[in-house]
């Protein structure tokens, strides 16, 4: 996922490393915050496979600043990770929304169509949060209020999730 918004951020403008810190913790937020010890050793690993550029400006105030860029071949690794994202970022909600932020840069409409199915498909599957032997427990069945909030939600959360993923795949399968 840190790999993957390295990627999309920097094929929309050449950073600092401090902007695409603050970028990607405005799109993880608080529910998964990008640290130093993981953010530079992901842009070491991408920049030593040639997935990145660095080139060093004047900083505003004393020290030069690192300006990191995308090169030709991570973009094209931007787009195979977005035409085929694992698995784990099609189930994970947070991920998920880490591929949606960055699906516009793949360029064929069919491809991104896929890519929601894949979404849609796993969010048809019925699951819940609790289990009674061995059967999702819906939140009309649960046995406190908490859990029935916790499980109305995620059903209202779902539901207008599957319906904006029903309408954008209808869009983008259109003709042009």
């Amino acid at each position: 996922m840190l790999e993957l918004s390295i990627l999309g951020f920097l094929a929309e403008e050449p950073l600092h490393g401090y902007e695409l810190k603050d970028r990607i913790k405005a799109l993880t937020g608080h529910v998964r915050p990008v640290s130093d010890g993981a953010l530079y050793p992901a842009i070491t690993r991408l920049t030593t496979k040639g997935l990145l550029d660095q080139r060093t400006e004047p900083g505003a105030s004393a020290a030069p600043r690192r300006i990191l860029a995308l090169t030709v071949k991570g973009r094209e690794e931007l787009l195979a990770r977005l035409r085929d994202p694992r698995q784990t970022e099609i189930t994970d909600h947070v991920r998920f929304n880490t591929v949606l932020a960055f699906l516009r840069h793949l360029p064929d409409r069919h491809e991104q169509a896929a890519v929601l199915r894949r979404r849609l498909d796993f969010l048809q599957t019925p699951t819940s949060f609790f289990y009674d032997s061995g059967k999702p427990v819906r939140a009309e069945e649960a046995d406190d209020l908490f859990r029935q909030g916790m499980l109305r939600v995620a059903r209202a959360t779902g539901e207008a999730e599957r319906g904006w993923l029903r309408e954008a795949i209808e869009l983008l399968d259109r003709p042009e």
